[in-house]
This record gives structure tokens, C-alpha cells and sequence, in this order.
């Protein structure tokens, strides 16, 4: 077995075991019990004892090095990184909309990967995104989620971050599954792997490096600032890019234009979305 997938699978583990040490005590008041559950994170305690440790992990290791690579690499070739990488995905995002049913998404992602990695030098230039082929979403948590399987608690996964148990096991399932490393492997490049593993990090984290200084020094709570930003980001995601499906008007749902059935079910959707 790859290395780093070892490394994911533990991880993904080590995330879905620890919650299971410290739970918050749902609390009595009405209104403050009703926040709990509409926050979905049962397990906050050691969550925040996690994204603690993974704060300083990201501080003081990622953070130089990702500062090092933004002084060092200019940004036509941070550019250049940031769409290679991209491109590596694509054939686990293709494999994710066909066993969802997306023809469309699938049809793109075909198309983008063939002309990035032919037209776009092995996926060095996003030729498709400036001809009209826009990236697609594509993840094993997404397909699970298309099938109904709910997505459980919120939890913080050791290095890994925000994520819950669907999207946990669908993280592991997309890295067991991945072509790239599977084919680095048969040729005896391992250590492949490792260095996509590692510089898919560095460069997710440059990018967004100075948004996070920025909220980390805003927020009064920065790790449920990060919980919102997440699962805001991760429902679009679900959704394909979607908006928000809108609902019932609520002034139908009183006046005897909507049937009594319907606006149970309009009013359960949209606490669902508002949880999602």
C-alpha cells in the first residue's frame, strides 16, 4: 500500500476516533439546546483540541515554507504548479460525476483533461477554463451525499480539517483510488506520491494564506468562523457550484395556496439547508 494513502487512511482514522473521547454536553435551555444542534458539532471539545494542534502545525511548518515558495516562485509559475495539480485530479472528479449520473459534469471533465494535459502541456496551462470548459466538482463525499447518506457531525480531522464521517470516508475511498498514484507505483515512483501530496498542500494553503491571516486576526471565534466559511464552501460544492434552492414563499404557506403537507415539507428544507 502508497505511503501517503497510509498516512490519509490513518489520519481520517485518528479524526473519526478522537471525538469519541470528549462530547459536549447539550445544554437544558431551550434556545441555547436549539444553537447546539443547528451548529451539528456534538464533539466540540476535542474538535477545537485538534484545530488547536493543527493551527500551530499550519504556523509554524506550512506557513514558512509557504511564504518561502511565494517569495521564491513567481507567480506565472506558481500558476503554472497550481493547474499541473489541478489537472491530476481530474480523472477522480470525472469518475465522481459519472457514478452520480452527471453526464454534463463528466463530458466537461473529459474535455478539459484531454486538452489540458495535450494542448496545455501536460496540464501546465488551464487551456479549457479560457475556452469555456470550467472546472467541475467531483468527490466520493459528493457521490455519497447524491445518494442520501447523510453527512453526520462536524468533525476536524488532524491536519487534514474541517470535514464529517461521509466526507471523511469519501476522502479515503478518492486517495485509494487515484490513478496517478496507483500508475507512480507500478513504475517504482513512490515517492511521487509524497511530493504531490505535500506540494498540493503548500499550494492550497499560499493561496489562501493571506485570507486566513485575515480572518484569523477578525474573528472573535476563529475556529467557528472557520466552521461557517467550511460548511458554506462544502455545500456549494454539493450543490455542483448551484445556488441554493429557494423556499416556499412564506407568506403561501399561511394563506391556503400551499397545500398543509407541502408546507411541512418546505419548512423542514429549509432548516435542512440552513444545517447542511
Amino acid at each position: 500500500m502508497r505511503a501517503p494513502t497510509r498516512l490519509i487512511r490513518a489520519l481520517l482514522v485518528a479524526g473519526l476516533l478522537l471525538p469519541l473521547v470528549g462530547c459536549a454536553t447539550p445544554p437544558k435551555n431551550p434556545a441555547a439546546r436549539a444553537e447546539f444542534e443547528a451548529t451539528n458539532d456534538p464533539f466540540e471539545p476535542t474538535n477545537r483540541v485538534i484545530f488547536r494542534g493543527n493551527d500551530l502545525f499550519y504556523t509554524y511548518i506550512v506557513r514558512p515554507v509557504a511564504k518561502a515558495y511565494v517569495w521564491a516562485m513567481p507567480e506565472f509559475g506558481r500558476n503554472r504548479i497550481h493547474d499541473f495539480l489541478q489537472n491530476l485530479g481530474e480523472p477522480i472528479i470525472w469518475a465522481n460525476d459519472m457514478l452520480q449520473g452527471d453526464w454534463h459534469a463528466a463530458d466537461v471533465t473529459t474535455g478539459r483533461f484531454l486538452a489540458n494535459t495535450s494542448f496545455g502541456v501536460g496540464g501546465l496551462f488551464d487551456i479549457a477554463g479560457q475556452t469555456g470548459l470550467p472546472k467541475q466538482s467531483g468527490d466520493f463525499g459528493q457521490t455519497l451525499y447524491h445518494y442520501g447518506v447523510p453527512d453526520g457531525p462536524y468533525l476536524v480531522l488532524p491536519i487534514l480539517g474541517p470535514s464529517d464521517p461521509r466526507d471523511a470516508i469519501g476522502m479515503g475511498v478518492d486517495s485509494v483510488a487515484d490513478p496517478f498514484d496507483w500508475l507512480a507505483q507500478h513504475f517504482g515512483h513512490g515517492g511521487a506520491t509524497w511530493y504531490r501530496f505535500g506540494a498540493e498542500g503548500i499550494d492550497e494553503y499560499a493561496r489562501h494564506m493571506d485570507e486566513l491571516d485575515e480572518l484569523k486576526k477578525n474573528s472573535i471565534d476563529y475556529y467557528a468562523a472557520i466552521r461557517s466559511l467550511w460548511r458554506q464552501h462544502r455545500a456549494s460544492e454539493l450543490r455542483h457550484g448551484a445556488p441554493a434552492p429557494s423556499p416556499v414563499d412564506l407568506d403561501s404557506l399561511y394563506d391556503g395556496s400551499t397545500p398543509t403537507h407541502l408546507q411541512t415539507e418546505a419548512l423542514k428544507s429549509g432548516t435542512t439547508r440552513e444545517t447542511e
